[in-house]
């Protein structure tokens, strides 16, 4: 099924990271051995940051103290309108345990392991766009 180009509106930062927070799964990105590394993974947002346990030997241990992306959207397959949600931050260990506890009291993991580590994105950039539809006269749609 075609449907109509869509167009792009850019979300502002206090939308886009209420729009990331509204969803428990995105995509973080890293270095790992040199090479791009993806991983899907449940996440919350606290204050405006992004919030991931992992487990003792997860990959995404190999990404504190770097910059990272983390990505997160809600696309409608038939209509192609929704969002999509982009931060880039470093990526670090939360080490402060009453932190710590709270954010694992949020974030419930989605894999049957011992989820020891908590990692914060403070995101630096924030690009949220939105994919909406085009009127007759190529201007945004009224919903």
């Amino acid at each position: 099924m075609h449907s109509d180009p869509k167009r792009l509106r850019e979300l502002p930062r206090s939308l886009s990271l209420r729009l990331l927070g509204s969803v428990p799964m995105g995509r973080i990105v890293f270095t790992m051995n040199a090479l791009p590394a993806i991983r899907p993974i449940n996440h919350v947002v606290v204050d405006g940051d992004v919030v991931m346990r992992c487990h003792g030997g997860a990959a995404l241990l190999h990404a504190i103290g770097q910059v990272v992306a983390f990505e997160a959207d809600q696309i409608d397959p038939e209509t192609r309108t929704g969002w999509s949600v982009i931060v880039t931050g470093k990526a670090e260990r939360v080490d402060d345990a009453d932190q710590a506890a709270r954010y694992r009291l949020l974030l419930r993991p989605r894999v049957d392991l011992d989820m020891v580590h908590v990692v914060r994105i403070r995101p630096e950039l924030v690009t949220g766009y939105k994919l909406i539809e085009n009127d007759e006269n190529g201007h945004d749609a009224v919903a």
